[in-house]
């Protein structure tokens, strides 16, 4: 988004930090004034030959440059206002009043100018305020027709008078067009910023909600599985007690095998009602990187002992991150993507970068499909047919729910390679 000219604050105006940044650019403004005053006042009286009362009218100036001072010293310790903001409009606009009633009153050309006063009001006040400044701006208006101090023009001039006033009338119709079209153009991009926002917001309101209702359904499901799990293992144990299999050395391995997955089942259910029985964020802790990830890859290396697993990390022992179930969980996604894509053997890197911690698992695979990647981290985003993808959908989530990122790419030797990249915790002195 471009550096707004001014924030869009009509409906946020008791946010005191948006406040304060409109305030920074009304004093930019009015340092465009200042500067755009003291060149016309002296250009009229030294150039042309007018007389003019220069001595109140730079003061107006010095005033205008006062009050920016004084401004600029308050900002860091003073929360603004929405009648701080109109006051200030106020100010300028009795600046130009005085301005232009000491030069012409409303035949002057650059009476114009209160029509950028009242635009300011009705973008950055609150509805009262903006018809406050209006009804000022009209009875301003209406006194610089009826009181006035008029212009002593060299008789050099005479001649020349109406030009001079087209070609006054003319400047300020092209400053105020300027002004407001760079006004309005930065404001409209504000708005298409501001709705590209909540278009994302939304969006991701209603991930939340996806992954709120799959977490009721794998709820439901492992609350439902526990009874045929618990089953399983009686009528397994029952199994390898019976002599004519238990004779057997090969039924016997594959009565182990059974044994081992039925009860890594079970504590995969157990896992997922425990999670659900959890407050947000409560499981959440500080941990040591290299430990967490080591720990990681341990735990899931036995329960594919047949993929070859190319571990590497680089990261230094005493780097920590905020971590938590449903991480251990995402990387475990990633690892079993990889590895039915690429049953020989994956490989995880784990390295530190300037953004904090990046874990790289790559496979030597297909690849991900062109129209795949834009859609990598959303529900359902998979080759593999319905039901399938919410890895990489609940990956990304929670790399964001940690304020990190999930990146994928294919890579060019061959095969494909998923970046969860993670903020790294601060350490006691506050540095990453």
């Amino acid at each position: 988004m471009d550096r707004p000219l001014l924030a869009l604050t009509r409906r946020t105006v008791a946010d005191a930090t948006v406040a304060s940044e409109n305030m920074r650019q009304l004093v930019q403004l009015r340092w465009l004034a200042v500067g755009g005053q003291l060149v016309t006042i002296l250009g009229v009286a030294f150039g042309l030959g007018v007389a003019l009362p220069l001595v109140p009218m730079l003061g107006v100036v010095a005033l205008l440059v006062l009050a920016n001072l004084a401004v600029i010293a308050a900002l860091p310790r003073h929360a603004i206002v929405n009648g701080e903001i109109m006051l200030a409009l106020l100010l300028d606009m009795a600046a130009l009043t005085v301005q232009l009633y000491l030069s012409g009153g409303a035949s002057n050309p650059f009476i114009s100018f209160y029509l950028l006063q009242v635009v300011l009001g009705a973008i950055l006040l609150e509805r009262w305020s903006a018809w406050v400044l209006v009804a000022v701006a009209s009875l301003c208006y209406a006194g610089l027709t009826m009181w006035r101090v008029p212009l002593a023009y060299p008789p050099l001039l005479l001649p020349d008078i109406v030009m001079l006033y087209t070609l006054g009338g003319w400047i300020s119709f092209a400053l105020t067009g300027i002004l407001l079209a760079q006004f309005i153009t930065r404001i409209t991009r504000n708005l298409r910023a501001r709705d590209r926002h909540l278009a994302d917001l939304r969006h991701r309101a209603a991930e939340e909600d996806g992954i709120v209702r799959m977490g009721l359904f794998a709820s439901g499901a492992a609350h439902e599985l526990g009874t045929p799990l618990a089953s399983l293992s009686v009528i397994l144990g029952d199994w390898r007690r019976m002599p004519q299999l238990a004779g057997d050395p090969e039924l016997a391995g594959e009565l182990e095998d059974m044994r081992a997955e039925v009860e890594r089942c079970k504590t995969i259910v157990s896992d997922i009602l425990h999670s659900a029985g959890e407050p947000r964020g409560e499981a959440m802790e500080r941990a040591r990187v290299r430990a967490f990830v080591d720990d990681v890859v341990g735990e899931w290396a036995p329960t594919h002992s047949g993929v070859a697993v190319d571990y590497a990390c680089e990261i230094p022992a005493e780097a920590a991150f905020v971590t938590g179930p449903s991480l251990r969980q995402a990387i475990w996604n990633l690892l079993d993507n990889a590895a039915e894509a690429s049953p020989g053997g994956i490989a995880l890197r784990a390295t530190r970068t300037g953004e904090g911690v990046v874990l790289a698992v790559s496979d030597e695979g297909a690849g991900f499909l062109p129209e795949q990647l834009p859609a990598i981290g959303k529900p359902y985003a998979s080759s593999k047919g319905a039901g399938h993808g919410v890895g990489l959908f609940l990956a990304s989530n929670v790399a964001r729910r940690l304020g990190g990122r999930l990146e994928a790419a294919n890579r060019a030797e061959g095969g494909a390679e998923v970046r969860l990249i993670l903020p790294l915790a601060p350490d006691s002195t506050g540095k990453p």
